[in-house]
């Protein structure tokens, strides 16, 4: 086992370090990336991965396990949602990133660069940001390579979390791969998005969740003998509707995470900062609440929440 730093250097704004440690196992297999922290106020991803840091044994690895502590540590740091306190970026739409770009793009570009290319398989390790009050699920992205597919459905379905998106929304080129888990998948690599975990919590049944998830995919890609079986079904969700507030103001949700919503239910309801209703946001769908954001502060044109209709 090797822990490093990868630094980014100050340039047109500061620098930032990357905190990554690399098991390598005693007999060949393949190389898993795990990354946590691309948003640097999503803590269970990053908690799971100091666990797991302390419980693969090399001995018992076929293959190598990179795992990225924290990807955004501006973010992290800084206690900052979505976008990092440096440059105002939100990391996870820049990818692949920039050498000569701002602090985000320049992170971006080691993450692929140092991690990804390197990788086989890929798992962006995510949950609610800290205004986002989420029931866990898996992002399914599908392409126009079915080997490929096949390969996400399988590790989808080995993480062990029973919802999962199935998402045919991602940008298809490699330069303007936008998100992590897309950036691998448009270079041909097996990756998905993991969201388990709210509200900017250490909630410690989803540290579970995801360091059980990831010893389930272990266990499939056969990196190592035990861990949870894949789950033999699941819910999908397709299609998905993200909600977006169209006023800036005060949200008062009207819906909670995994409730299942009817088409025109009202979501949520923004008012002025004097109380006065302005906008009331309604589902699009019938489906289930995958996240819906329940800290006051709304601004115009983020999230308010998300739907996904379950497959009949």
């Amino acid at each position: 086992m090797t822990s490093r730093i990868i630094e980014i250097p100050a340039a047109s704004d500061a620098g930032a370090q990357i905190p990554v440690t690399t098991i390598e196992g005693a007999r060949p297999g393949p190389v898993l990336a795990l990354i946590a922290g691309n948003h640097g106020y999503e803590y269970p991803p990053i908690l799971a991965l100091q666990e797991l840091r302390g419980q693969i044994d090399a001995a018992a690895l076929s293959g190598t396990v990179i795992l990225v502590h924290v990807a955004n540590m501006p973010s992290f740091l800084g206690r900052t949602i979505y976008f990092s306190p440096v440059d105002g970026k939100n990391l996870n739409r820049v990818y692949p990133g920039r050498a000569d770009g701002t602090v985000s793009e320049r992170i971006a570009y080691a993450i692929t660069h140092e991690i990804i290319d390197r990788a086989d398989y890929v798992l962006d390790l995510h949950c609610g940001d800290g205004n986002e009050w989420l029931r866990p699920y898996i992002y399914q992205t599908v392409t126009a390579d079915e080997r490929l597919n096949r390969e996400i459905a399988r590790l989808a379905l080995a993480f062990g979390i029973d919802h999962i998106v199935i998402d045919r929304s991602r940008p298809t080129d490699p330069a303007h791969s936008m998100y992590c888990s897309n950036t691998a998948i448009t270079r041909g690599k097996p990756a998905m998005t993991v969201e388990s975990g709210y509200l900017g919590t250490c909630d410690p049944e989803c540290v579970a969740q995801i360091s059980a998830g990831v010893r389930g995919v272990m266990r499939e890609l056969k990196m190592m003998a035990d861990g949870p079986a894949p789950l033999s079904k699941a819910v999908y969700l397709d299609p998905t509707e993200v909600l977006i507030s169209p006023e800036t103001g005060i949200i008062y949700p009207e819906v909670r995470r995994g409730e299942l919503v009817e088409k025109g239910q009202l979501f949520a309801i923004i008012t002025d900062f004097f109380g006065a209703v302005i906008a009331r946001v309604y589902s699009p769908i019938e489906g289930v609440v995958l996240y819906v954001v329940t800290t006051p502060p709304m601004v115009k044109g983020q999230p308010v929440g998300c739907v996904g209709a379950p497959r009949a």
